[in-house]
């Protein structure tokens, strides 16, 4: 299976990097005690460091946001996913725990201030591709059974079936969700300048640790970037 990035998107972004873990034979199921205390907690740090009036200047999500008004998105109204995250958590809410592996991603995205998610490689339909969308594309949100397309020019993940997620890193299609029968699933952290690629690397690597501990399975990593667009797994 190939990933990639459109070389036209990596030049209309210098810097952007998408770091993957690309999980094969896993073992998803509900979070155990530990990972939800481990949700708590970063909870916690984030409560302890950020202010709800000043969060979206994080550089990490300043960056993001910018990338989400070159496409004519406002980010306010469908934000990055980490803005939406560490929204939530701001205004005093807990995360649902929903299993493993998104509990898991969840944690990484709070203690690193990071947009990141997971697709079910199973209910994919060729290759994944993060590109600008034709406008023509079937794009039914997580948890919606209505079709909305994208607009042309958005910037999406997608395959041959249509939209993986929408509006960049907003929201995921509900038919590659993760669910605790998901084995192949690819893990998807986007990031930007001030991050660097060695920083990308070490999430990954945290986030890898604690997939395998967890999950088991075989991991291979990926970053896809102006030097490396795409690669196979």
């Amino acid at each position: 299976m190939q990933f990639s990035i459109d070389q036209q998107l990596l030049k209309d972004h210098s810097g952007l990097m998408v770091g993957l873990i690309i999980l094969r034979g896993g073992k998803n199921a509900a979070s155990p005690p530990e990972i939800v205390e481990a949700l708590r907690a970063a909870e916690k740090k984030v409560r302890n460091s950020l202010d709800l009036e000043t969060y979206r200047d994080h550089p990490n999500i300043a960056t993001l946001r910018e990338i989400h008004r070159s496409f004519g998105n406002n980010p306010n109204k469908f934000p990055p996913s980490v803005q939406a995250l560490l929204k939530r958590v701001l205004k005093g809410g807990d995360l649902p725990s929903i299993n493993t592996l998104v509990d898991l991603y969840n944690v990484i995205s709070l203690e690193h201030v990071i947009s990141a998610g997971a697709e079910d490689i199973d209910a994919m339909t060729g290759d994944f591709r993060l590109t600008y969308a034709k406008g023509d594309e079937e794009f039914i949100a997580l948890g919606e059974t209505e079709n909305t397309p994208p607009a042309e020019g958005e910037i999406i993940y997608c395959d041959d079936h249509g939209v993986i997620c929408g509006k960049f890193d907003w929201r995921e299609a509900d038919r590659t969700k993760v669910t605790e029968n998901s084995e192949n699933v690819v893990l998807v952290l986007e990031v930007c300048p001030p991050v660097t690629h060695d920083q990308l690397q070490e999430v990954l690597n945290e986030l890898e640790g604690l997939v395998q501990k967890h999950c088991g399975g075989e991991c291979t990593q990926l970053i896809l970037e102006e030097a490396h667009s795409e690669g196979d797994a």
